[in-house]
């Protein structure tokens, strides 16, 4: 573990002095890389946050700085295949795999800050994956946030869903769908930043890793019952990569009875990302503080 700031990690103007730490453990599908930011003080509470498919946690730097100046201390894995992680490229292995690799980066700061309240954060696979996590067995978290959920999957006919398992076993690594950069944000520096990001990868999705996203958002569809940990969900409307209707299934079906859902009119995917990031982020603060003092 290292305690060093990077360039990429320097605390912006107008916020207060965060500290950055960053390391590596072995988890399941091999070394699993990971990043933090934390306040300059106590943390108030520990969060640990999800990224997408295709990208990695360097891409969500501003918002642990925002985090972390709130007080929050926020963790991020680069999943297996992605960003600074081992594995075959974009290639989750299983969601089995990925969500006990959340669960250790949990345990991780759980033991940094053994005295607060847990959050998990996740956009897009990432929400996916929590979500897959939290209704596999109880989990306890004070909260779950999840942005851009990718539960209605309009991907592939009929056919094409029935030959993904197929695929994913004999041909793992296959590309089968590049994602548009373009629908990401309607921020055309955001999208030029994700096309020359040397940690994002922008081939097409390997045909394991979109077999495990759409089995995995079968199975979560079939046990929303048991999300029962208080949850905000994020979505815009104009999100053209993971339908809003997957959200409206969450509001229907969630067992949550501490469950509020936020839908930015006119927004795309990433809604972190978007020229509204700042009211994006407020919400999010808000919803933790309220959860900090509940508990």
């Amino acid at each position: 573990m290292t305690t060093e700031p990077t360039a990429d990690d320097a605390t912006p103007t107008g916020l207060p002095a965060i500290r950055t730490e960053s390391g590596e453990f072995d988890g399941t599908g091999s070394g699993v890389a990971w990043r933090g930011w934390l306040p300059d003080g106590t943390a108030r509470s520990a969060i640990v946050l999800v990224h997408g498919v295709a990208e990695h946690s360097g891409r969500y730097t501003h918002v642990g700085q925002r985090l972390a100046a709130e007080g929050f201390a926020v963790y991020a894995l680069d999943h297996i295949g992605h960003g600074k992680s081992a594995g075959g490229k974009a290639n989750i292995g299983s969601m089995e795999g990925v969500a006990d690799n959340v669960a250790a980066m949990l345990d991780i700061a759980r033991r940094q800050h053994p005295d607060v309240p847990h959050f998990l954060l996740g956009h897009s696979m990432g929400s996916l994956i929590v979500l897959y996590l939290a209704t596999r067995a109880p989990i306890d978290v004070a909260g779950i946030v999840v942005s851009a959920p990718p539960l209605d999957i309009p991907v592939g006919n009929p056919a094409q869903r029935l030959l993904a398992p197929v695929l994913s076993r004999l041909a793992p690594n296959l590309g089968v769908l590049k994602l548009d950069s373009s629908q990401i944000s309607r921020d055309p520096a955001v999208v030029a930043a994700y096309d020359n990001d040397p940690l994002v990868y922008r081939g097409k999705l390997p045909a394991r890793t979109g077999a495990e996203m759409l089995k995995a958002s079968t199975t979560v569809k079939g046990r929303l019952s048991k999300l029962t940990a208080p949850l905000l969900v994020l979505h815009g409307t104009a999100d053209m990569i993971a339908e809003p209707s997957s959200s409206d299934l969450i509001e229907r079906g969630a067992g949550s009875k501490d469950l509020t859902v936020i839908r930015y009119e006119g927004l795309y995917h990433e809604v972190f990302n978007e020229p509204e990031q700042d009211k994006v982020l407020s919400d999010v603060v808000g919803w933790l503080e309220a959860h900090l003092t509940s508990q």
